[in-house]
Formats: structure tokens, C-alpha cells, sequence
């Protein structure tokens, strides 16, 4: 599955937003179950998002955030979601492995049901505290269906006992972790929301500091965010023109192993580096003319 830099979250009792969603831009939408709804609309927003489902064309994939494993709901909004048009489940509060695995067996019986392909339904596992960041690893590595996990500040500094869940050493540390267990199983690394839509300044910011932590992409609240987080994530010129020359200095003369490029030693960890940015770069050339 190719790379998302934006996940953005959709109220699933909202039809106006549920409507306008696919064409924001986005690299994937969230249609939102869990904390988003209200107890009294859920079944209404089953009903909605399972229809956003049944509509689904060529755009943004489209995953649900759906109760997590254990809670009474879960079973509801699978039976609810669980049809052609549906990418992927995003699982809230995950702690251990168990969490993913239960979601798992209950989505190879729901996909034969449903007549979808056996394990087409993919897994976003999002780590919102302590246990699950000790247990990330274990998670990561749970469930072929997964493909990305998830930073949930919010939760995580309510159950750390922490006053704000704004950066702070704790909190890098546990953005920094969970990079390190989803990269230990090859999926994607997803940081964590910025409330503030109307402060882009400050979003692109923790964009910058997110994509430097090794974060591929980041959950959204608003349409608004989106441009910033696109821009923030895509290869600046200035790396597109230097991973060139490596890679042209590289094939001209790879009988050499290492050689000095622009005043610095390459080798082949470097070289490699450099063709992931120049594919990186040619996707969001692609992504660009899509969207504009």
C-alpha cells in the first residue's frame, strides 16, 4: 500500500462532511465510530458510513475507526462496515496483540460473508498508552493486515498523568518509539493530531518535527490541515537535486563502493536513501497533477 501522509478524521453522524470528505484531498479518510460520535446517533452513523461505503469510488482510501476489541459496541459497527468499498479498520486504544488478533479472526468470517477477498480489510493500530507503547512492538508484528500504527496523544497523556500532550521529552520519547516498532515490522508510522486548524504555522511545525522523527504521515481533524502536511512531507528540491547527483555519481562509477559527493561520503546505505526520495518524489509529482 503506498505511503499516506494524510489520514483525515470524518464524523460518522456528519452527512454534510461524510458527503464533501472525498474530495478534500486527502490520502485517506477515518470515517469516525468511536470517540467523534455521540451514543445516541451511532446507529445513524453506521447507517451513514456503511452507505459512504456502498458509494465509494476512485479517491481517498477509506478506513473506520470502530470500537476497540472488548468493548460492546465492536461487533455492531463491524456488522455495520464490514462491505466492499471498506480499506481498512482503525483500531482504537490497542494495549497487546490480542487486541489486533480478535479483530482479525472476527474480519476473515465477516469478509467471506460479505463476499470480499479473504484479508482485504487492512489494520491501522493506534497506541494511545504506556502498555501500548511497551507492547508496540509485539503489536506491530501481530497481524499480517496491519499496515500502519497510529500516535494518540490525547489518551496517552491522560493515562501518563501528563498536564498537556504538547511536545515535551515524554512525549517525543513516545512519538520516537512507536516509530521505531511500526519501522520493526515495515509499517507506516502515523503522529498524532494537531487541534489547532486555524494555526498552520504551528502545524507545519510539527510536521517538520514529526517527518524528522522518522513519521510517514499524520491523522487530521480539518480539510484545512491537509495542503500543510502534504507540502511539509514531500521531498524539498533542494533533497530531490542532492539524492540526483548521488545516484548519478553512484551508477557512473559503482565499481567504486564509496565515493565523496558534494564534500560528503557515500556508500550504498546512502545510495539506497537517495532513490527512495527520487521514487518519493516522482509518486507526488503523479499525486500533485491528480489533485490540482
Amino acid at each position: 500500500m503506498e505511503r499516506m501522509r494524510s489520514w483525515l478524521f470524518v464524523p460518522g453522524h456528519r452527512q454534510k462532511m461524510i458527503d464533501k470528505a472525498p474530495g478534500r484531498g486527502s490520502d485517506a479518510l477515518i470515517y469516525d465510530l468511536e470517540d467523534a460520535v455521540p451514543p445516541d446517533e451511532m446507529d445513524a452513523a453506521r447507517r451513514k458510513v456503511g452507505a459512504a461505503l456502498d458509494a465509494a469510488k476512485e479517491g481517498p482510501r477509506r478506513f473506520v475507526r470502530i470500537h476497540g476489541a472488548g468493548h460492546g459496541a465492536m461487533d455492531g459497527d463491524l456488522r455495520a462496515v464490514v462491505r466492499p468499498g471498506l480499506e481498512g479498520l482503525v483500531l482504537p486504544k490497542v494495549d497487546r496483540p490480542e487486541d489486533v488478533t480478535a479483530v482479525d479472526r472476527s474480519l476473515t468470517e465477516r469478509e467471506s460473508e460479505a463476499g470480499m477477498r479473504p484479508g482485504s480489510v487492512r489494520l491501522a493500530a493506534m497506541i494511545e498508552s504506556a502498555m501500548g507503547l511497551i507492547q508496540a512492538p509485539a503489536i506491530a508484528a501481530s497481524s499480517p493486515r496491519l499496515v500502519a500504527l497510529m500516535f494518540g496523544a490525547e489518551d496517552f497523556a491522560v493515562d501518563l498523568g501528563l498536564f498537556s500532550f504538547r511536545e515535551g521529552e515524554l512525549m517525543s520519547y513516545g512519538r520516537s518509539a512507536l516509530v521505531v516498532a511500526a519501522a520493526s515490522a515495515r509499517l507506516e508510522p502515523v503522529d498524532k493530531v494537531y487541534l489547532d486548524f486555524r494555526d498552520p504555522d504551528g502545524l507545519a511545525r510539527e510536521t517538520q518535527a514529526a517527518r524528522g522523527l522518522g513519521f510517514s504521515g499524520k491523522t487530521l481533524i480539518h480539510p484545512a490541515q491537509i495542503e500543510v502536511v502534504h507540502r511539509v512531507f514531500r521531498p524539498t528540491d533542494e533533497e530531490v537535486e542532492s539524492a540526483r547527483r548521488v545516484v548519478e555519481a553512484f551508477e557512473a562509477a559503482p565499481e567504486e563502493g564509496t565515493m565523496a559527493v558534494d564534500g560528503r561520503m557515500v556508500d550504498l546505505p546512502v545510495v539506497k536513501r537517495a532513490r527512495w526520495i527520487l521514487r518519493s518524489a516522482a509518486k507526488r509529482e503523479i499525486s500533485m497533477r491528480r489533485e490540482g
